[in-house]
């Protein structure tokens, strides 16, 4: 017998989601569905997972965690968020109920530049309370990695600020936190009508300093933000440092990054909602993730989703995300984003469920250390309070999680009144 740290049995069914990564196409339909599963872990990390039969007959552990017959599958990845920020933007979002549009919102001095005023005057105190607080809410509905974007600060001094606070809140919250550099989030205000100057700023001084604090470099690249061109010298510079690169694209009008982020090898491609068909194509096509945002169409109040059943038939590697920000998505649940991919985006729910774990993985570049049960792989593991995985389509609005394991570190039960 091998000895573990802990076994997790009793899974009605448990979603292991093994095998090659990423998926596409058919295969995003397999979730490696085991009934009357268990996991074995130790340091951390899954030693096996499968029928609990075979797991005990090969596993012992002087800790037992019985899953009652619930729905056990591998912890969410959101791979899109702007969680880092101070403030919120209700007034903006009474505007928008009112009428106004995203474009007319940033005109009249709101938008990305209002949450930008509020970062830069907070303390990092103020900034890691109020963000370690929305991490753990999404820890608290399933998700155990999170990308952690800048872009909030917009000068140089600030854009390094942010960064530098995602290690104090991976040890705050416990949960793994992915950087990624957005200075080019949009034209500082101090920069109105000089955007050359502020390239130049992002290129010439921020990317030599974020390179070893971020992971990947973004940019809006869309009407009302930056060009192709602008977002093209960007990203090459990225890449040249050694960042990975992710694109803002066709969120409001189609100027190519769709393209680019194929040419630059991007680790992913975000938002996709304009994306005309020969440019889908060709994404599909690539190593280049394709991920899907449904809160923020919602949050727009936009009857405009990127068409998911098309990335998925077209064999993209599609991946869902919160889009977590305090403007157009304060969406802090990946449950709600499955809910609203199955209703808006046409993904099934054995699709959306890979969406959001092994191919949100390989969106930021961990698809060998989540987004999966299988041996080596960390023990990140959300116990839903269902019997059927599907629930996580069908039911939308309450609590879905009973626990959340990271790491192997066993989270508190969510109780429901009898």
């Amino acid at each position: 017998m091998i000895q573990a740290d802990l076994l997790l049995v009793n899974a009605g069914q448990l979603l292991t989601v093994a095998g090659p990564a990423p998926r596409r196409g058919p295969a995003m339909a397999d979730l490696g569905l085991v009934r009357n599963g268990a996991v074995a872990v130790r340091h951390g990390k899954v030693l096996a997972a499968g029928p609990e039969s075979q797991v005990r007959a090969r596993f012992r552990a002087d800790r037992e965690l019985d899953a009652g017959g619930r729905v056990v599958l591998p912890a969410f990845v959101d791979p899109h968020t702007h969680v880092l920020y101070a403030g919120d933007r209700i007034d903006e979002f009474e505007m928008r109920l009112k009428g106004a549009t995203y474009q007319e919102i940033m005109a009249a001095g709101g938008g990305i530049m209002s949450t930008v005023r509020a970062t830069r005057a907070a303390t990092d105190e103020e900034l890691l309370r109020q963000t370690a607080a929305r991490l753990a809410r999404m820890r608290a509905q399933g998700t155990a990695t999170v990308e952690v974007k800048s872009g909030y600060g917009l000068n140089v001094e600030a854009e390094l600020r942010l960064l530098r606070l995602v290690p104090a809140l991976t040890q705050q919250t416990g949960m793994r936190l992915v950087p990624t550099f957005l200075g080019a989030h949009a034209v500082p205000a101090e920069y109105a009508g000089r955007a050359e100057a502020y390239v130049d700023l992002v290129v010439e001084e921020m990317l030599p300093q974020v390179a070893g604090l971020a992971e990947h470099c973004d940019v809006f690249c869309d009407e009302g933000a930056f060009t192709l061109d602008q977002a093209a010298r960007i990203l090459r510079r990225a890449r040249a440092l050694g960042l990975g690169v992710k694109v803002h694209a066709d969120e409001f009008a189609s100027l190519g990054a769709t393209d680019l982020a194929v040419d630059l090898q991007a680790t992913s491609a975000d938002h996709l909602m304009v994306t005309p068909p020969p440019a889908r194509e060709r994404l599909a096509r690539s190593s280049t993730a394709a991920v899907l945002l449904p809160g923020t169409s919602f949050g727009l109040k936009s009857d405009r989703y990127a068409d998911g059943r098309a990335w998925v038939d077209a064999g993209a590697v599609v991946a869902l995300a919160t889009d977590c920000n305090p403007g157009t998505a304060p969406n802090e649940s990946m449950p709600f984003t499955i809910a609203l991919a199955c209703r808006m985006m046409g993904l099934t729910p054995a699709e959306a469920v890979v969406a959001a774990t092994v191919n949100a993985a390989y969106a930021v570049g961990r698809a060998g250390v989540v987004g999966s049960l299988e041996p080596g792989k960390a023990a990140d593991m959300a116990i839903l309070d269902a019997e059927d995985y599907r629930e996580l389509a069908y039911r939308f609005g309450g609590p879905l999680v009973h626990r959340v394991i990271v790491g192997g570190h066993v989270g508190q039960a969510f109780q429901p009144v009898a």
